[in-house]
């Protein structure tokens, strides 16, 4: 592994928040529980979802929990955007979209202060699934980027569906 592999991750994962953050740019708070018929989804969760993800695919998985990641979202949280949990339109029934939005925008901000530091042998260590290109540690951050994509598809549709444009 090399310096340039993390700079590439690095790149990705930004890119990709770029794009996301483009997406939710102009959907009103009031919105991000709206849930066409027959969804199963809504912004609020696929926010939620990507925050908890990004926390464990990139600090969690790569540097183990620390005290201080409390800071950064609860258990509560976690548990209410984790893979497999059920998107409850009510948002009596959920954070605000405000306080999702603010565990979306500091785990990123962690993330990325703390990615250029991890050393080069870390990222070669393996790792089981989920991970893209490689089954190791390198991989399983550069599917953090693949994933934030795969989700952000879903928030473009979402706006699509609300009657908003494409974005570019």
């Amino acid at each position: 592994m090399s310096d340039a592999s993390l700079q590439l991750v690095c790149r990705q994962i930004e890119f990709a928040r770029q794009y996301t953050l483009s997406l939710l740019a102009d959907i009103p708070p009031d919105r991000w529980f709206w849930q066409p018929p027959g969804s199963v989804t809504h912004v609020a969760w696929q926010v939620g979802h990507l925050a908890m993800a990004q926390y464990g695919l990139c600090l969690f998985r790569m540097r183990g929990r620390r005290a201080e990641d409390a800071d950064l979202m609860s258990s509560a949280f976690r548990k209410k955007f984790s893979k497999g949990s059920l998107p409850d339109p009510d948002p009596a029934h959920n954070p605000s979209a405000a306080e999702i939005r603010d565990v979306f925008e500091r785990v990123h901000r962690q993330t990325m202060a703390e990615l250029p530091h991890f050393a080069a042998s870390v990222l070669a260590e393996p790792i089981e699934e989920p991970y893209a290109v490689y089954p190791n540690r390198l991989g399983g951050l550069l599917f953090c980027a693949c994933h934030e994509m795969l989700h952000a598809g879903q928030i473009g549709l979402l706006r699509r569906l609300m009657g908003k444009a494409t974005v570019r």
